[in-house]
């Protein structure tokens, strides 16, 4: 059996939900990999970011998301408000936790309590998951003509670098 383990490092936009079409970076893995048939698996460590499986469009709003996105982002936005100041419905991050965080010495932390009013990414991506398997069949995943991977970091408050981990395993 083989295993090939990558990681793409991303860039979120820091303003709105970040989608990031990760397809084709995952085809080159695969093709990498030189596995033949198998599982390829796409992972978020982070607990604000999702890994989703949708059809690829070609129309996008002015800011270059895509419109099913654009659609999601105005129902979640419904049904999952923005988390905006410490004067919310949102218990989260509540005071243990916020001292917690406030004493982590880690630079994905800064000790800006405003940067962790995102108990709505949180809730988000626990909607979604922080996975997606695929099977590998001919050394070639099978997602269809119009099936794309994307990674989505549903965190609105800063910008910051995101890890997304892929592992293949077959033979």
């Amino acid at each position: 059996m083989k295993f090939l383990k990558e990681q793409l490092t991303l860039t979120s936009n820091g303003n709105r939900v970040s989608y990031h079409n990760i397809t084709e970076e995952v085809k080159a893995m695969v093709e990498k990999s030189g596995i033949s048939n198998g599982i390829c698996l796409v992972q978020s460590p982070h607990t604000t970011c999702s890994v989703i499986f949708e059809e690829y469009m070609h129309d996008t709003d002015f800011n270059g998301d895509e419109f099913l996105q654009v659609d999601l982002n105005r129902i979640l936005d419904k049904i999952i408000p923005r988390e905006l100041s410490e004067n919310t419905d949102y218990r989260y991050p509540g005071p243990k936790h916020l001292e917690f965080l406030m004493s982590l010495d880690d630079p994905n932390y800064p000790t800006d309590p405003a940067t962790i009013l995102n108990g709505d990414a949180h809730i988000r991506s626990s909607f979604f998951g922080a996975s997606e398997s695929f099977i590998l069949s001919n050394g070639k995943l099978e997602i269809g003509s119009v099936g794309y991977i994307y990674f989505v970091d549903f965190d609105q408050n800063r910008v910051r670098n995101r890890t997304c981990h892929v592992m293949l395993m077959g033979e």
